[in-house]
């Protein structure tokens, strides 16, 4: 149905350019180019291209200023940035600390919140909290907030990991969580958990803050117990398609963009889209690469990782979605030393060659013991420093108002 008004749209408007209305030019003037669906997306159709046509204005402006904004610049982001720190415990972001600015994303997991310790041990209601908090204040500071969802596996609630399961386990979990399956009722207790924190989640002036959430994440590997041995590309898709609607529809949330990510094992477009539940269920384009950017690999590696992100772009372009790098990171420990030049050459020419409109990049969290993002007193620092300084990054002090349309 989008498609179909996109073409009577662009139709409409190449009748518009023509003089006369009768396909003639006599002033021999060259008729403007159907628009390519990028350019396709304007403040008032803006809702048409989004999981949720009854979002709110902020979340709209999310969305329109995230593709505008991919354009030219991509935002520099960090998981936990306010809570997992590199050795130093201060109050202060690893990324503020080494550039003097805030990331300009935040990542968050729901992983604490809806485990089955939740409430009845305090320690869980703490992290519920400090991360209600923290997306609160990142908000605040006209940061992104993205949530990923490490969901523990329904039949002990210990692991993520599916090597921590049965054969038995593996084959069933997943496909449990299904409409008539064994967890269906346990998985819309988690959703409704999900949907309380979603809606506690109000600025002081009682604004819902706008929030990308990506569940099941990496499904195209097998360490999680949703990855793509334990479940068919039909029985991914009913469950995500599932999840959106019944946090949209039955619990009326509406200010959640959602993304697609998988891990890296795609190089092609059919092959993407092969668990891909549909753009009436995908706001976000995304994926996960560690892999290509591993040690040893250089430039041959960003290339391969450049060009999946190029191929997302391109899709996201066609489809009128946010593209984005939604997890990678090179971590440095006793056993891994820094790579020279990985932020300002490998990372960055992966979101910056051949122009893939990459909404934003988020490294992964940092450790007491080892890191993704340097702090200053690592040999690495000057290096992500001379990264985050580059024409195409952002962080925190250069973001536009993201939650704001522009006027007509």
């Amino acid at each position: 149905m989008k498609k179909l008004i996109y073409v009577l749209w662009g139709s409409l408007l190449c009748i518009a350019c023509s003089s006369g209305g009768d396909g003639s030019n006599p002033q021999n003037e060259v008729p403007e180019p159907d628009p390519t669906p990028s350019d396709a997306l304007t403040v008032d159709n803006a809702r048409t291209y989004m999981v949720d046509p009854n979002a709110t204005e902020e979340t709209v402006a999310l969305f329109y200023n995230l593709k505008k904004l991919s354009k030219t610049k991509t935002i520099v982001g960090h998981q936990d940035a306010f809570n997992y720190f590199y050795q130093d415990n201060r109050n202060t972001s690893d990324i503020k600390k080494t550039t003097g600015n805030e990331p300009g994303l935040l990542g968050s997991d729901f992983m604490f919140i809806t485990d089955k310790n939740n409430p009845s041990n305090n320690w869980f209601v703490q992290q519920e909290n400090k991360i209600i908090a923290d997306t609160k204040d990142a908000y605040s500071k006209g940061m992104v907030n993205i949530f990923a969802w490490h969901l523990r596996e329904p039949y002990n609630e210990e692991s993520f990991y599916a090597s921590d399961m049965t054969d038995q386990q593996k084959a069933t979990a997943f496909r449990g969580l299904l409409p008539n399956g064994i967890f269906h009722d346990w998985y819309k207790a988690k959703l409704d958990k999900v949907a309380q924190v979603f809606n506690s989640l109000t600025a002081p002036d009682g604004t819902k803050i706008p929030v990308i959430f990506r569940p099941f994440h990496e499904f195209d590997g097998n360490w999680f117990w949703w990855g793509q041995n334990y479940c068919t590309a039909e029985e991914y898709k009913a469950v995500f398609q599932f999840t959106v609607t019944y946090l949209r529809d039955v619990k009326n949330i509406h200010n959640v963009l959602y993304s697609f990510a998988p891990d890296n094992t795609y190089s092609n477009s059919a092959s993407y889209l092969s668990r891909y539940p549909g753009d009436d269920y995908v706001d976000v384009l995304g994926m996960d690469n560690y892999g290509d950017l591993g040690n040893g690999q250089g430039t041959a590696g960003a290339d391969r990782a450049n060009a999946k992100l190029k191929m997302i772009s391109d899709l996201a372009v066609n489809k009128v979605k946010i593209a984005a790098f939604t997890e990678t990171g090179y971590l440095v420990n006793n056993s891994n030393a820094p790579i020279d030049g990985w932020f300002s050459n490998y990372a960055y020419t992966t979101i910056s060659k051949n122009n893939p409109e990459i909404a934003f990049i988020m490294f992964w969290y940092n450790y007491q013991n080892s890191y993704y993002v340097p702090t200053p007193a690592n040999p690495n620092a000057a290096d992500f420093l001379v990264f985050t300084n580059k024409a195409k990054c952002l962080l925190q002090n250069d973001l536009p108002d993201l939650y704001t349309l522009p006027q007509n």
